[in-house]
């Protein structure tokens, strides 16, 4: 019998003959039971923990079967390495961690700038991140199109202005118009 049977089965026991459960979608997730007469289901009773590992021979004991109890632990040998290349200084012996590039920083100081008492959870800074990502596709595909359209060979600013006139709706596209033109004028002085 199933784990799936088995919970049907006490839902089942419990609830009485006239109302008997017709399914169960998963116990891991959390879904409640569906019922054939119409009445509120029973309380929801959760799945059992996972036996947690025991961390003392009492415990062991106590909670493992006899055979696994038994047997002692023994650890995992691995295979000698080969040895690689020395490396060229002590300072270099830790692996570096690959970056990954991200607008999380100036997401972050735009924040502050607008409100500064307020943060930002990582989900929503992930979120933040794939929209900028989206954007930048969406106007650099828009002012590709526009280039090869005039049969031109530069992408130009003139090209991303006329491609977030296309994207952007209505007031947006002119707060985004003006603040391109003072970050293109302002990069151009300096």
């Amino acid at each position: 019998m199933t784990l799936a049977a088995v919970s049907r089965v006490k839902v089942g026991a419990k609830l009485g003959a006239s109302k008997t459960c017709i399914g169960w979608a998963s116990r891991d997730q959390g879904h409640l039971p569906q019922f054939q007469s119409g009445a509120s289901p029973p309380l929801y009773i959760p799945p059992p923990r996972r036996q947690r590992w025991p961390h003392s021979a009492k415990e062991a004991s106590n909670t493992m079967p006899a055979k696994a109890a038994a047997a002692p632990a023994k650890p995992a040998q691995k295979a000698p390495a080969k040895k690689a290349a020395a490396p060229k200084s002590d300072k270099k012996k830790a692996a570096r961690r690959k970056r990954t590039e991200s607008y999380s920083s100036y997401i972050y100081r735009v924040l502050k700038q607008v409100h500064p008492d307020t943060g930002i959870s990582r989900r929503a800074m992930s979120i933040m991140n794939s929209f900028i990502n989206d954007m930048f596709e969406r106007i650099a595909n828009e002012a590709g199109r526009l280039v090869r359209h005039s049969k031109r060979s530069t992408l130009s600013s003139r090209e991303i202005q006329t491609a977030v006139r296309l994207l952007l709706p209505g007031e947006l596209a002119k707060h985004a118009v003006s603040e391109g033109t003072k970050a293109v004028t302002k990069y151009t002085s300096a």
